[in-house]
């Protein structure tokens, strides 16, 4: 069921404020803490969490754990990582590969 009319939910509320006042800030700034954050809009944390996670999800945020939420410089989050893993698993395979060919010259019992 769809509802029309009504009023944002709290954290799409506090998600566009945000995104407003992210145009006015440089990428690296920080965001104002969640406790801040939570005095500001009178919203419990769990609601504020969301609306971080939908401007992380949007690529305008990055979190560095305890140290806060920071406006993104605009690359897609998580992309150097993804890389790092594709190169990771590639090099593993490489080392499976090398490790099974040497295993299948070494048959117990002497050849």
């Amino acid at each position: 069921m769809t509802v029309t009319g009504g009023p944002k939910p709290k954290a799409v509320q506090v998600a566009d404020a945000l995104r407003d006042d992210i145009k006015k800030m440089k990428p690296g700034e920080k965001l104002p803490s969640q406790r801040e954050l939570m005095d500001r809009f009178g919203y419990a944390s769990q609601t504020i969490q969301n609306g971080l996670a939908a401007l992380r999800t949007e690529g305008l945020i990055v979190s560095a754990g305890n140290l806060g939420n920071f406006v993104s410089d605009g690359s897609v989050p998580g992309d150097d990582v993804r890389d790092d893993i594709k190169e990771i698993r590639s090099q593993l395979k490489a080392l499976t590969e090398r490790l099974e060919a040497l295993e299948s010259r070494s048959v117990p019992g002497g050849a």
